[in-house]
């Protein structure tokens, strides 16, 4: 899941101190528009502190809903962005994640990640090329470019709020060693206890290139945000098309639907 709930959820840029409180629910768990067979709905909890140099710190938690009763990954972050005009953004952050045992999430073999991004804004739209590059027991490198077009749509009942979408196209390449590890665990648990949904009856085996760089999806999302001063609620869809070439146990086209909220103090 890009959810990585290290989300940068502060996009304001400011000269004080911040610190923005988010909660967010998916029905399901989205690895750069990757996900597995099974669906995992979860809800997340994040914390991020903005200082005014620019450097920032975040801790956030997920919690599937349908899997055991404890924390399903915590993650903690830093990084730092810096605006080098008032057209062309650029950042870099690093974000450690602590997983339980067996965890059924795809990118639980990969516990880091550093990532590097880049935002230019055209007169009509914004594109932002992001690289990942995630390590620990696998390493994958991802680059992902976006564009999106923000759109005001007005106000309700005063001028104090704001209502937008924000529309967005993203390509999404890509290595996939992460899933040798996760391909691995699934059999183990399929042949020891079953499948983890009580038919005990398959497993799963997949052939992976050993440093294949693949395109693995084309990602479309329409975000509606209520905003005002100090806080932003979000309802958000995304439909997902996996590349020829990605490797997927689920369906090859997924849709995602996440309810957001954000508050600044």
């Amino acid at each position: 899941m890009k959810v990585r709930a290290q989300n940068d959820t502060d996009s304001t840029k400011t000269k004080k101190t911040t610190i923005t409180a988010a909660a967010l629910y998916s029905n399901n768990v989205n690895y750069y528009g990757q996900t597995t067979a099974e669906k995992l709905p979860y809800v997340l909890a994040n914390v991020t502190v903005r200082l005014p140099v620019s450097l920032y710190f975040s801790a956030g938690s997920y919690k599937l809903l349908n899997v055991g009763s404890g924390i399903s990954e915590t993650d903690l972050g830093i990084g730092y962005d810096h605006d080098f005009s008032e057209r062309f953004t650029a950042g870099i952050g690093y974000s450690r994640s602590f997983y339980p045992k067996n965890s059924p999430l795809l990118q639980a073999s990969n516990e880091n990640n550093v990532n590097l991004t880049t935002d230019y804004y055209w007169p009509w739209f914004k594109s932002s090329l992001s690289v990942d590059y995630a390590f620990g027991q696998e390493s994958d490198l991802f680059t992902g470019l976006t564009n999106s077009k923000l759109i005001e749509l007005g106000t309700l009942f005063n001028q104090k709020n704001q209502i937008s979408i924000e529309p967005s196209i993203e390509i999404v390449a890509g290595t996939q060693h992460f899933l040798k590890t996760y391909t691995e665990q699934k059999n183990k648990k399929n042949n020891g206890k079953g499948n983890g949904n009580g038919n005990g009856n398959s497993t799963i085996t997949t052939t992976l290139p050993a440093t294949s760089f693949e395109l693995l999806s084309y990602n479309f999302k329409i975000p509606l945000s209520y905003s005002r001063a100090n806080y932003m609620a979000e309802v958000s869809y995304q439909f997902s098309v996996l590349g020829a070439n990605a490797i997927t146990e689920a369906k090859r086209q997924q849709s995602f639907i996440s309810l957001g909220f954000y508050y600044q103090f």
